[in-house]
């Protein structure tokens, strides 16, 4: 496993018990981590972290499939994932609308967590932004030679996981130390497993492409609409883009955090059972993650996170000026972000002050309940 098993070695627990627990309590305790890690590490619209139990499990193994042509595995406590949600209408997904030339990333974060794994730092990507992609294999074994001025959400089109963790990683010059992906509806079993997710609307917000209707006041939004919610792009005064999109994504990650610290999931071993079971069967990992030993390890390292203790930044990026329909990073703010995380520092507030993701009004529209 090399340098990416010595970073994933760091953060697995083992600890011992004084008597040999029951198959039961063993089970309530696998679930109980799991289902922190699902929650703690984020998730949304994407932007949300999720966990199978061995039966539900999927794995990538993007070490494998990207070799040595990697950015340095720098040893310093923190931790990179990156987080896609694939839009994918296959399957149970498929009355989201048709598949047009195969899945793409509907929505990308990355994970930064600092060394000691008490706070966290996430960084949208939306997914028009304009990059060179890299040189990637494609499915059937051909290779892709990549291009420039190519949206990022192309790079999962074209070479699934292994290509977006090398887009990201040529962009950021950052690592990824793991990769977890989720799906339309198994977004949707999640939240419903967890008894959906309180959220205040401060203005209306009607999208028919989304499925979402909610007038203004105080909700609990089940999994259809939480996943309307995280999808909506025109239901919101602005200009329909994906920097809209992310704000709301973000605000409804802060609610879905606060919503599992307030249930008391820990207490309730069914309900860590069904949430846990659920998460499994809705995030594809890279294979480090696979197995029900190593989640519980990687969550076990991210309870100290808090949704107080996260801060969410859009990649600073202007609309383009030869398309305006798609966006750019701004490479002075884009490489301080990259600079700060690199050295697991706090992003700099110049860093996104005069990002185009940074001026919209969409993220006023929810507050966690």
């Amino acid at each position: 496993m090399g340098e990416q098993g010595t970073r994933s070695s760091r953060i697995r627990g083992a600890g011992k018990r004084r008597k040999q627990p029951s198959t039961r309590r063993r089970a309530a305790k696998m679930a109980a981590w799991s289902a922190a890690g699902v929650v703690l590490v984020g998730g949304g619209g994407l932007g949300y972290v999720y966990f199978k139990l061995n039966g539900n499990l999927k794995g990538v193994d993007i070490n494998a499939q990207l070799g040595t042509d990697r950015p340095q595995n720098i040893d310093n406590g923190s931790m990179d994932i990156l987080v896609l949600g694939s839009d994918s209408r296959a399957g149970a997904n498929k009355e989201y609308g048709t598949d047009e030339g195969g899945a793409r990333s509907d929505t990308a974060m990355i994970i930064h967590v600092y060394q000691g794994h008490k706070t966290a730092s996430v960084v949208s990507i939306p997914r028009d932004t304009l990059v060179t992609r890299p040189s990637c294999t494609a499915p059937g074994g051909k290779t892709d030679p990549g291009a420039r001025r190519q949206m990022f959400n192309t790079a999962y089109e074209v070479g699934g996981p292994a290509c977006a963790v090398k887009t990201v990683e040529q962009m950021s010059g950052i690592r990824m130390d793991h990769y977890i992906e989720v799906d339309f509806t198994g977004f949707k079993k999640l939240i419903d497993q967890l008894g959906g997710v309180p959220v205040t609307t401060n203005k209306p917000i009607k999208d028919d492409k989304s499925h979402l209707d909610l007038p203004a006041g105080k909700h609990t939004l089940n999994g259809e609409q939480a996943l309307g919610l995280v999808r909506t792009r025109h239901g919101v005064v602005g200009d329909g883009s994906d920097l809209g999109r992310i704000q709301l994504q973000q605000a409804f990650i802060k609610a879905l955090i606060g919503q599992v610290k307030s249930v008391g999931v820990f207490s309730n071993p069914a309900k860590l059972y069904g949430l846990a079971d659920a998460a499994t069967k809705a995030i594809t990992t890279d294979s480090d993650l696979s197995s029900v030993n190593s989640l519980i390890g990687f969550a076990n390292g991210l309870k100290g996170l808090d949704a107080s203790n996260v801060k969410m930044i859009t990649l600073p990026v202007q609309y383009d000026k030869a398309d305006p329909n798609r966006v750019s990073p701004l490479a002075k703010e884009s490489q301080e972000v990259w600079d700060a995380l690199a050295k697991d520092q706090p992003i700099p507030a110049s860093a996104t002050a005069g990002s185009a993701g940074d001026k919209g009004t969409a993220g006023g529209y929810v507050a966690g309940q």
